[in-house]
């Protein structure tokens, strides 16, 4: 996607997502503005020593948050496109603070969406989650919720152009706070085993850049409304921890608070809504649109894609791709974690 002369606002914008779409889109593109809108003043400082204002003259740096509807308005003032990237994402610490998760990650998509509308911005791509698809934690209860909030929001634009889509895909390879700077932590610190929740446990597995990318991508290829998934690998977590650490055996600890031993992205309730396309799949909406496009077979990008068959599942246990221990090892020695 190019985005020269666009103005783009990433919501969350100092998180591991945001710091790797600015670097993509100033390596592509010379955007007008690319304004990071986020609430850490400290995080704000830091990714401004990466990309700062006077090489990069698109960049802003907008402190603000999600919760606060009339901050948000004033950001998007001007703003084509907006990827909301902004949410609560810790499942235990979800479980223990319900309302504040609540608070971010559904009231603070609706305040997207208003101020969206409000600004007349041309397109909107919402992150999403594994976690959203039969959810049985708060935290993907509430992306869950969020995610129906954009598809819906395409049925109140009305007149206007703004467009909504989401994308939804699983666990990203070393982003702050995952498994692998948790465990190369511990064996920095010399721990004597790896606990591991579950050992059936897998997970979808994707590149941080390879995600945003798929991301950004959306906006070249979405109607507004559709769900977009990724095909992507697997892993199991008892490999991954092999990959790491051969020598240092595995101690299983029990499933945390809200957690799955297997991920789904698109659910069997969902199958006679999912399209296959030849790198990913698309769930469509379940309400018709009026005075809208509802034929999602083929993406704006001009991709055609197939139904999938009756009670279809994409689950990170079935998947049939999975990643060998090998696969990992080399796929890890590539993160940059500093």
């Amino acid at each position: 996607m190019n985005f020269d002369d666009k103005s783009i606002l990433i919501t969350g914008g100092t998180g591991s997502f945001g710091n790797a779409a600015v670097r993509s889109i100033l390596g592509n593109s010379q955007p007008e503005r690319l304004i990071v809108f986020s609430r850490d003043e400290l995080k704000q400082f830091e990714m401004a020593q990466k990309f700062p204002e006077g090489k990069h003259s698109c960049m802003r740096y907008f402190l603000g948050d999600v919760r606060d509807r009339d901050r948000l308005v004033q950001a998007m003032s001007g703003v084509d496109y907006v990827v909301h990237a902004a949410a609560l994402k810790q499942v235990p610490a979800a479980e223990y603070n319900p309302m504040e998760c609540i608070k971010t990650n559904i009231h603070g998509a609706e305040n997207v969406i208003h101020a969206a509308l409000a600004n007349d911005v041309e397109k909107v791509i919402a992150l999403s989650t594994d976690k959203a698809a039969n959810p049985i934690n708060l935290y993907g209860a509430t992306k869950l919720a969020s995610d129906k909030l954009f598809v819906a929001a395409n049925n109140v634009v009305g007149k206007q152009r703004t467009r909504f889509s989401v994308v939804r895909y699983g666990n990203v390879v070393g982003s702050r706070g995952s498994v692998v700077p948790f465990f190369r932590s511990l064996l920095a610190d010399g721990a004597s085993s790896l606990p591991i929740t579950d050992e059936k446990m897998t997970r979808f597995w994707i590149r941080l850049e390879d995600g945003v990318a798929f991301a950004l991508r959306g906006f070249e290829r979405m109607h507004g409304g559709e769900i977009f998934v990724p095909k992507i690998p697997s892993v199991r977590i008892t490999d991954l921890a092999t990959a790491m650490a051969p020598e240092v055996p595995h101690q299983f600890v029990g499933i945390r608070p809200g957690e799955k031993i297997h991920e789904i992205m698109c659910p069997a309730d969902d199958s006679h809504l999912t399209l296959e396309f030849d790198d990913h799949f698309v769930i469509r909406p379940t309400i018709t649109f009026t005075q809208r496009i509802n034929d999602f077979t083929q993406t704006t990008a001009g991709e055609e894609g197939v139904p999938v068959a009756q009670s279809f599942e994409y689950n990170s246990g079935t998947n049939p791709h999975f990643l060998t221990v090998n696969e990992i090892t080399k796929l890890n020695e590539q993160l940059d974690l500093t």
